[in-house]
């Protein structure tokens, strides 16, 4: 037997470790609608105050910052303080809110950081996409890449609405361009679509047909929560054709077709995720916080977490085109009834816009009572709502969880039914419902705004929004899932402690 001391090798190879330069960008989020009432006094008074803060806080870290455009300061430190920053919280995040300002938008920072690659140059590279990440979840966070995952701090605040339509402006014409070049389009939502999966996609549909060009919308999966609308569909003569499984769009696919994704933007979430091979020209308009399963080869992007549902985008859209498209009065009501689904019946996440897009859509003839009736349960889906809202257990005082016992393919409508009546209770601030569709275990998460769910279904493979997320877990039973939600949520509570 043979005594080897390491110590020395070992003691060599942390420190080459903990020398390792992490590179980092730190952006001021909204900076153009934070200081547009502004002077230019008071800019120069509110960035000098939020630079200092900034600065200060990389010398803490030994690091080095230069800012490289009016929002943006890339800084660069040694890995072994990584640790350190984590254990901190990024407590420049709350410290950067505590800036005073004329107007009532809170002053957010958003932070990228590299702890992998070869070079500086593929750090900075690596960080940049971190960055479009964490932009694209609404800001005020942090992430951190290394070891070829990333890792989340912060995001507790709700997304601040944005008041400027100059990028719907030039999506729209971005996109009829497009598809005035493709030789056909293909639109497709997600894997069991919904109201909004479709609305928006017919909403896209009268886009392309506004400039002469054939368009099918795939949709191969729905369930319950679809079945009055599709049989509405098969009623309009115009879309007998238009609606096509699985095997036909991989028929009629090419490498020149263009391929538009609505209402999500994750790989493995997409109705047919064998077409993202197929075409490079792909289109993606969503309003979910970006994950990191998203599809990163898209030629164009409307991607604002803001928005209240994907058919609210699709509706600033229509206004911007160039041919004026006229929505037929279905496919406005389909519109609407997208953004009435996202919104709870216009109470959860809705801003200006989506009550602008609301009236557009008004304008139409929509018929609101054939909309409501849309979302109507039967007495049985009702009565199985209610036992499942009867036997919830309240975890933390305010956090109501209950399980869907049947297999059910329907289970994932349920589960979103019980925890949007969950809700309705005056001592539940967030609820979850657990349900299982054949190996598949659905989790439906919803929230007044006080516990960001979102941040807890991410620790789980889901995602969504502030208030409304959901996840889906393969090969476990439901009172495994259940447990791992529990556990999730206490280390929500951990790391969110003030």
């Amino acid at each position: 037997m043979y005594f080897i001391d390491n110590t020395e090798f070992l003691e060599i190879s942390k420190k080459f470790e903990e020398g390792k330069s992490c590179t980092g960008i730190i952006m001021l989020d909204s900076y153009e609608e934070l200081t547009q009432n502004m002077t230019q006094e008071e800019k120069s008074q509110v960035t000098a105050e939020i630079e200092t803060k900034i600065y200060d806080w990389v010398s803490k870290i030994e690091g080095i910052a230069l800012k490289t455009d009016t929002n943006r300061i890339v800084f660069i430190f040694e890995q072994k303080y990584l640790d350190k920053i984590i254990e901190n919280k990024f407590e420049i995040l709350e410290e950067t809110k505590n800036t005073e300002t004329e107007g009532i938008m809170p002053t957010t920072l958003s932070i990228a950081i590299c702890a992998e690659g070869n070079s500086n140059s593929e750090k900075f590279k690596l960080a940049i996409e971190a960055m479009d990440l964490v932009l694209g979840r609404g800001g005020d966070q942090a992430v951190i890449r290394r070891k070829g995952k990333y890792e989340f701090y912060g995001g507790k605040k709700q997304e601040v609405e944005k008041r400027t339509k100059v990028k719907a402006r030039a999506v729209a014409a971005a996109l009829e361009e497009l598809m005035e070049e493709a030789p056909n389009i293909l639109i497709m939502g997600h894997s069991n679509g919904d109201i909004d999966s479709m609305g928006s996609s017919l909403g896209v549909y009268r886009i392309a047909k506004s400039l002469g060009k054939t368009a099918k919308i795939v949709n191969n999966t729905y369930g319950m929560t679809l079945k009055d609308f599709i049989e509405a569909v098969e009623e309009e003569e115009e879309y007998k054709d238009v609606i096509i499984d699985k095997s036909q769009a991989l028929n009629i696919v090419t490498p020149d077709t263009l391929l538009i994704i609505v209402d999500t933007h994750k790989k493995s979430y997409v109705e047919v995720p064998e077409l993202l091979t197929k075409t490079s020209k792909i289109v993606i308009i969503d309003h979910h916080r970006r994950g990191p399963d998203y599809i990163e080869n898209s030629i164009l992007m409307f991607h604002e977490v803001y928005a209240s549902s994907a058919s609210e985008l699709v509706s600033e859209l229509l206004q911007y085109t160039k041919n004026n498209a006229q929505l037929t009065t279905f496919e406005a009501e389909s519109l609407y009834a997208g953004i009435m689904v996202d919104t709870k019946n216009f109470t959860f996440k809705t801003g200006v816009r989506t009550f602008e897009a609301a009236a557009y859509l008004r304008k139409n003839d929509i018929d609101i009572i054939k909309v409501k009736k849309w979302f109507q349960s039967d007495l049985e889906s009702y009565n199985v709502i209610a036992e499942v809202v009867k036997n919830t257990e309240v975890i933390r005082e305010t956090i109501g969880i209950s399980i869907y016992e049947e297999n059910d393919e329907n289970a994932g409508l349920i589960c979103a039914k019980a925890a949007d009546e969950l809700l309705t209770i005056s001592d539940i601030s967030a609820s979850f419902v657990l349900g299982l569709v054949k190996d598949t275990v659905f989790i439906s998460g919803r929230s007044i705004g006080d516990i960001n769910i979102q941040l807890v279904l991410e620790k789980l493979g889901g995602g969504g929004h502030h208030t409304v997320a959901g996840a889906q877990i393969t090969g476990i039973t439901l009172e495994e899932a259940k447990k791992q939600l529990i556990d999730k949520i206490n280390e929500y509570f951990e790391e969110n402690l003030d």
